[in-house]
């Protein structure tokens, strides 16, 4: 016979299930307030960076800043304390975004202005494809995370080969405009190149003679061909993902979620589900 929950396993139990489930109405309707508190933080932060709204209600806004990063810090230690391996929540994504969206407002004691930061708790929104059921975007957004994370190396090879020619483009913009005309050393020609190419074009530095209109000329097509490197690569990994059923239930070790609809245990830190 398995022995009686504890009442501090039970109470951790029916922590976890409120923060980490969407399932049961305690648990929708906790999720639900988070992302209301998450909405009206970052309009408080955006609104207290406007001088004139600032000068007449900055008090309040602040007040409202430290009111949800007070609840939000206590809902961090409650996550930490409802499940079984605290340390796999807490250098997860979602514990790393929790940890970040509280810290500004601490550091605003010795950082002025660090507050600003707050609007990383944007991040914490897309809970909302678990809270609202949404287990087919979560299945979307793990086969978009590895693709990405499948084309790692190939992109990073890609931005190796961009790099070398944006140094080569701007040793030889330097070296046929020169000074005089605005390229005055072989780094500010290598920012010119890099703006042209992305096909940016701020227009704050231009070639000036014919052969330097010539070499910007084929800089600016070269720009259009690469574009539309990093996005096939990204097609094709994305086509060759496999698309899985998903469910929407967080682990109890770790509080990881998106797991495979018939998966048994967690595949972050093994924790049966």
């Amino acid at each position: 016979m398995s022995a009686n929950p504890t009442p501090t396993s039970s109470r951790r139990d029916r922590i976890h299930e409120i923060i980490f489930e969407a399932e049961t109405p305690a648990g929708k309707t906790f999720d639900v307030a988070l992302l209301i508190a998450i909405v009206v933080s970052i309009l408080a932060v955006c609104l207290e960076s406007v001088a004139s709204i600032r000068a007449e209600y900055g008090s309040v806004l602040r007040a409202v800043e430290w009111g949800i990063t007070i609840l939000f810090t206590v809902e961090y230690i409650l996550r930490l304390y409802s499940v079984g391996k605290p340390w796999r929540y807490a250098l997860s994504f979602y514990g790393i975004v929790d940890l970040l969206s509280i810290l500004p407002t601490y550091l605003s004691f010795f950082i002025a202005g660090s507050q600003s930061l707050l609007v990383i708790r944007v991040l914490r929104l897309l809970r909302v494809f678990r809270i609202l059921k949404l287990a087919r975007f979560v299945g979307e957004a793990r086969m978009l995370r590895a693709a990405l994370h499948a084309s790692v190396r190939k992109i990073t090879v890609f931005l190796g080969t961009v790099l070398t020619i944006v140094i080569i483009v701007g040793a030889l913009m330097y070296m046929i405009e020169g000074g005089e005309n605005g390229f005055t050393s072989i780094p500010q020609a290598i920012y010119w190149a890099i703006v042209t190419m992305t096909t940016v074009g701020y227009g704050d530095i231009a070639p000036q003679t014919v052969l330097g209109k010539i070499l910007a000329s084929a800089v600016m097509i070269m720009g259009y061909a690469i574009i539309a490197v990093p996005t096939g690569i990204v097609t094709v990994e994305l086509a060759a993902s496999v698309k899985s059923s998903v469910r929407t239930d967080a682990c109890p070790g770790c509080g990881a979620d998106g797991h495979a609809s018939d998966a048994e245990h967690c595949r972050y830190c093994g924790t049966r589900l």
